[in-house]
């Protein structure tokens, strides 16, 4: 009796410790399994702040071309005539300064300045001069909506181009994001005006 006893405790010892590393081989398993996702997740958020210089850039020269056109579409409330050149300065500040905004607080995300050094000197394609806009400003009616049309159709080629250059260089999705809805908005809002200055 004594060795059958010996022998079935020797059995349960062996089953219980077998039992133990399969358990504890588990529970590895798990935490590696878990560590693997915290990674992969963190990997993924790393790869979503990405950028590169022509984000930077991008965001740093549309911030100041879409500001111009936000003044140029306020212009449009006090002086002009057309009805269908009022509602469109009204989308066109709509639309644009949220994306303002956005490009803002990319550039504090990524810890840039929000104005490049030098900028005067790099291509803003579209953008009215100092001459132009003291045009406009002092433009009334019939006047103002002619000389609001031409400039704000040379205004969104600009941004256009700027924003494909963007999708050719930089990396970042968000600023990608807001490079796609330039082209789709503006491309639209081109062939508006254009409807509107062949009746003009």
């Amino acid at each position: 009796m004594s060795k059958t006893f010996t022998a079935r405790r020797a059995l349960s010892a062996g089953i219980a410790a077998f039992a133990a590393l399969v358990f504890a081989a588990a529970c590895s398993d798990d935490s590696g399994e878990e560590g693997n996702d915290m990674d992969s997740m963190e990997s993924e958020s790393a790869t979503d702040a990405e950028f590169n210089d022509a984000d930077v850039t991008f965001a740093q020269m549309m911030i100041p071309h879409h500001e111009q056109a936000v003044d140029m579409a306020e212009l449009a409330q006090g002086q002009a005539a057309d009805a269908e050149v009022i509602a469109l300065a009204d989308e066109i500040a709509a639309a644009q300064q949220p994306e303002i905004d956005q490009m803002t607080a990319l550039l504090e995300e990524w810890g840039q300045p929000l104005e490049m050094e030098g900028h005067e000197g790099m291509s803003m394609g579209g953008m009215a001069t100092e001459e132009q806009m003291t045009e406009l400003g002092a433009a009334q009616g019939a006047d103002f909506d002619k000389l609001f049309v031409e400039l704000m159709i040379a205004h969104h080629e600009g941004a256009i181009t700027m924003a494909e250059e963007h999708h050719a260089e930089g990396q970042n999705a968000d600023a990608a994001a807001i490079a796609t809805a330039v082209i789709d908005a503006q491309t639209a809002e081109i062939a508006t005006l254009q409807e509107i200055q062949a009746r003009l």
